[in-house]
C-alpha cells in the first residue's frame, strides 16, 4: 500500500477525537457523542449531496430536484385521473404525496437549519414552489373527483383493507378544507380565505416574537442591566421569569404583554377567517374542523376534559398558590400579593428549597455519550433495536458536528436513519425538535422506503477536558425527542401519508412524553448515569428527589396549561361578540385564579395559536395517555420486552393509519374514559412517601 493510500485509509477510519476517561471505555455510540468530531479528509471521496441526494451537493440542486418532482407530479395527476377507482387510486395519491413531501420536508428543514445562507435561500424558494403546486392540486376538481368516485363506490371501498380506506378518507379531508366540493363561487371564496390565512398566520407569528420597547428613562436605572438596550430604548423580548428581583419580573411582564393594536387586529382577523373557512366547508366552528379524527373528537369533549381536570385539581392548585404566596411574603414582606409574573419564579424557589435540586450536581453523571448509551440500551431491551454510529459521506450533512445513526433491528435489519444535530452554532434555531425528512412506505418491489429524520437540540460542544454534560431538563428533552424519532423508525405503514408522527396531534406526543417517564425511572437511569470522571453511579436518592421536585406546585403548573388550552378552544369555537382580551379575562379567572393585569394582552404572545389552533389541549391529553401506558404497562418493569413489543405493535407501528383511540385501546386493552385521563394526570402529582422516608433516614 502506498504512503498516500495508507494516510487516506487512516483518515477515512478516524472517528471522534478521544476524551480522557479514567474508568471505562465508551461504547461506539457513546464515543461518537462524547468527543468533538474530527473533520475527515479524503481527497478522492465524492460529494454525495445533503442526505445522499446527489443534486444537493450545491444550492442550485434544489431547483433540479424541485423541477423533477413537479414533472413527476403532473404525470401522477394524469394517472390518478384516468385510473378506475380502486386501491390504485390511493397508491397513486400516496406516491403523489411522497413525491412532493420528499422535496418539501427536506427543504423545510434546510431553510431553517443550514449554516450556508445560499442553501437556506434556495430551500426557501423550493418551499414556495412546492407550496404553490400543493395549492393547485387542492383545487383540481378532476383530481378530487377521481378520489370521490372511489369513496362513493361502497362495494369497492368495502373490498379495501382498513388502512387503505382510512388514507383515502384523509386525502379527501385535505381536499374538503380547500372547499373543492363547493360550487365555483364558494370555492373561490375558500381559496381566497386560505391565501389570507397564510399571510395572517405569518404576520401573527412574527409579531408574537417581536420584542416591545420602552424609553430608558421610564424604568429605574438599577434594573436596566437586566434587559437589552440601545441609546434610547430598552427592549423586552421575554418574561425574565427567573429573575429574583420582583420589579424586574413585573416590568418584563407588563411591557412584554403591552397591547399592540395592529397585532391585535391581525389576531381578530385571523380568528374570523378561520371560522368563516370552517363554516364554508361545512363545520360548526374551526374547532370542530380541527378536532376531526383526533382522540378528543369534538370541542365539547375537550372542554369537558379541561373542566373536569380543573375541578379535580382545584384544592391542590389553591394549596400551591398559598405556598407561593407564603414564600413571597417571607422574601418580600412589603409586597406579598401573588401575581402572574410570580408563579414560575416562586414554584422554582419552592422546589429548590424543598429538594435541594441543583442541576450542576447532576450534569457530571449525564454526559451526552452516557445518555446515548442509555437510549441504545433501552431500545435494545424493549424492541431489539440498536443505534449504530455511522460516518456520513462527504457532503451528506450540513455541519461537521452532525452525527448519523443507523437504527438496526436484531432480525429485521436496517429500519432507518436519525441525523443528530445536537450542538449549538451561530444562526441555528434554539429549539428542540424532530423533523421528518423522508417518510416510510411500502414500495412496489416489496422493499420498504426507509424513514429519515433529524433531531435538533442546542447543546454545548464537548471540550478537550470534558464531554457535553446535560442538565436533568436536557436529558428529558433528549429522551422526548428520541421518542418522536423512534415513532418514525418503528412505524411500518404501507402509505407515506400516515407514516410515523403523521397522525392526530393529540396522539403524536404520546410516544415522546412516555419517554420522559423512562428518563426519570431509576432502573433505567442507573444503567447509564455515571460520573464522567470517576465512574461513580448516580445515587438513587438524587433521582428520587428529582422526580418528587417536579410535583411541587405541579397542580398550579398544570392548571396554567389548562387555562391556555381553554383559551385556545374558546377562541376557535362559536364567535363571541367581545374582544379576545375580554375572553381572556373571563377564562383566566375561571381556569387559572391569578388576577388579570390591566393593559396586558397575553394572547398576542400565544404563538401556538398558529401551529396548534384548537389543539393546544393535545399536550395534556397525550400526557394522560402516556401516564396510563406507563403505569399499566411499564411501571412494574420498564425493560420488559413483551410490553415493548406490544407497544410497538399496538401504537408505534401504525403512524396515523389507524384511529388514535383504537391504538390506545389496543395497548391498554380497554377503552379509557375522560375521567380516567383526568385521574391519570392528577395521580402523577401524588407524592411518593418512600421519598419522605428516605429523607428522614438521611
Amino acid at each position: 500500500m502506498s504512503a498516500c493510500k495508507r494516510l487516506l485509509s487512516v483518515l477515512r477510519h478516524r472517528g471522534a477525537s478521544s476524551v480522557i476517561r479514567k474508568v471505562t471505555t465508551w461504547s461506539p455510540v457513546g464515543a461518537a457523542f462524547n468527543a468533538k468530531q474530527q473533520r475527515r479528509l479524503d481527497l478522492f471521496e465524492k460529494n454525495v449531496g445533503l442526505f445522499g441526494v446527489p443534486e444537493l451537493s450545491s444550492p442550485d440542486g434544489f431547483a433540479v430536484v424541485q423541477d423533477r418532482a413537479l414533472r413527476e407530479t403532473e404525470q401522477l395527476v394524469e394517472k390518478a385521473c384516468r385510473s378506475p377507482p380502486g386501491a390504485i387510486t390511493v397508491k397513486t395519491f400516496d406516491l403523489l404525496s411522497d413525491t412532493l413531501c420528499r422535496v418539501a420536508d427536506l427543504a423545510d428543514f434546510v431553510k431553517v437549519a443550514h449554516p450556508d445562507p445560499a442553501y437556506r435561500e434556495a430551500a426557501e424558494r423550493t418551499c414556495i414552489k412546492i407550496g404553490t403546486m400543493v395549492e393547485k392540486l387542492n383545487t383540481n376538481v378532476e383530481l378530487c373527483n377521481s378520489l370521490k368516485n372511489l369513496l362513493d363506490s361502497k362495494d369497492i371501498m368495502n373490498s379495501l383493507d382498513s388502512e387503505t380506506r382510512r388514507v383515502a378518507e384523509l386525502f379527501m379531508f385535505d381536499f374538503e378544507i380547500s372547499g373543492i366540493h363547493l360550487n365555483e363561487k364558494k370555492r373561490k371564496e375558500a381559496v381566497n380565505l386560505n391565501v389570507q390565512l397564510l399571510d395572517l398566520n405569518n404576520e401573527f407569528l412574527v409579531g408574537s416574537h417581536t420584542p416591545n420597547k420602552i424609553e430608558r428613562q421610564a424604568l429605574p436605572n438599577h434594573i436596566h442591566h437586566h434587559f437589552s438596550k440601545d441609546s434610547r430604548y430598552i427592549h423586552i423580548g421575554g418574561f425574565h421569569a427567573d429573575a429574583s428581583d420582583d420589579l424586574v419580573r413585573e416590568v418584563a411582564y407588563k411591557i412584554f404583554l403591552y397591547p399592540n393594536a395592529p397585532l391585535m387586529n391581525t389576531l381578530e382577523e385571523l380568528l374570523v377567517c378561520r371560522n368563516q373557512l370552517a363554516k364554508l366547508v361545512g363545520y360548526d366552528s374551526y374547532a370542530h374542523r380541527a378536532l376531526k379524527g383526533t382522540m378528543a373528537k369534538s370541542p365539547e369533549n375537550v372542554m369537558n376534559f379541561l373542566q373536569l381536570l380543573t375541578d379535580k385539581l382545584s384544592d391542590r392548585t389553591a394549596q400551591d398558590f398559598t405556598m407561593m404566596r407564603d414564600m413571597k411574603a417571607k422574601l418580600n414582606p412589603k409586597n406579598a400579593d401573588l401575581m402572574p409574573w410570580d408563579h414560575p419564579y416562586f414554584s422554582g424557589v419552592l422546589r429548590a428549597e424543598r429538594f435541594n435540586i441543583e442541576p450542576s450536581l447532576y450534569s457530571p453523571f449525564f454526559s451526552l455519550g452516557a445518555c446515548m448509551d442509555g437510549l441504545n440500551s433501552l431500545f435494545s431491551e424493549l424492541y431489539g433495536v440498536s443505534l449504530m454510529a455511522e460516518h456520513p459521506s462527504a457532503g451528506e450533512v450540513w455541519n461537521d458536528d452532525v452525527r448519523k445513526l443507523a437504527v438496526v433491528h436484531e432480525t429485521e435489519g436496517l429500519l432507518g436513519y436519525i441525523y443528530c444535530d445536537f450542538f449549538q452554532r451561530p444562526d441555528k434555531p434554539h429549539q428542540d425538535c424532530h423533523f421528518t425528512i423522508r417518510g416510510g412506505r411500502q414500495l412496489e418491489d416489496g422493499q420498504y422506503q426507509l424513514p429519515v429524520v433529524v433531531l435538533m437540540l442546542s447543546l454545548a460542544q464537548p471540550s478537550k477536558s470534558a464531554p457535553t454534560l446535560l442538565t436533568p431538563g436536557m436529558l428529558e428533552n433528549l429522551f422526548h425527542e428520541m421518542g418522536h424519532a423512534m415513532h418514525s423508525m418503528l412505524g411500518r405503514t404501507r402509505y407515506q401519508h400516515v407514516t410515523g408522527t403523521r397522525c392526530a396531534t393529540d396522539f403524536a406526543e404520546v410516544p415522546s412524553i412516555l419517554m420522559e417517564y423512562f428518563a426519570t425511572d431509576y432502573r433505567v437511569v442507573n444503567r447509564f448515569a455515571r460520573h464522567y470522571q470517576t465512574g461513580q453511579p448516580l445515587p438513587k436518592s438524587m433521582v428520587t428527589r428529582l422526580c418528587e421536585s417536579k410535583k411541587v406546585c405541579g397542580a398550579a403548573d398544570t392548571q396554567l396549561q389548562v387555562f391556555y388550552a381553554a383559551l385556545d378552544q374558546v377562541y376557535h369555537g362559536t364567535p363571541q361578540n367581545r374582544s379576545t382580551t375580554d375572553i381572556l379575562k373571563d377564562l383566566q379567572q375561571k381556569f387559572y385564579g391569578l388576577p388579570y393585569i390591566p393593559n396586558t394582552a397575553w394572547q398576542l404572545r400565544f404563538s401556538h395559536l398558529i401551529g396548534y389552533g384548537a389543539k393546544y389541549y393535545s399536550y395534556l391529553m397525550s400526557r394522560a395517555v402516556a401516564s396510563m401506558v406507563w403505569k399499566q404497562c411499564f411501571l412494574r418493569d420498564p425493560l420488559n420486552r413483551e410490553m415493548g413489543e406490544r407497544y410497538r405493535r399496538e401504537m408505534l407501528a401504525h403512524g396515523g393509519s389507524k384511529e388514535p383511540m383504537l391504538m390506545v385501546e389496543g395497548m391498554l386493552q380497554k377503552s379509557p374514559s375522560i375521567e380516567e385521563f383526568v385521574d391519570a394526570l392528577v395521580s402523577d402529582l401524588n407524592p411518593d412517601f418512600e421519598t419522605f422516608i428516605m429523607d428522614s433516614e438521611g
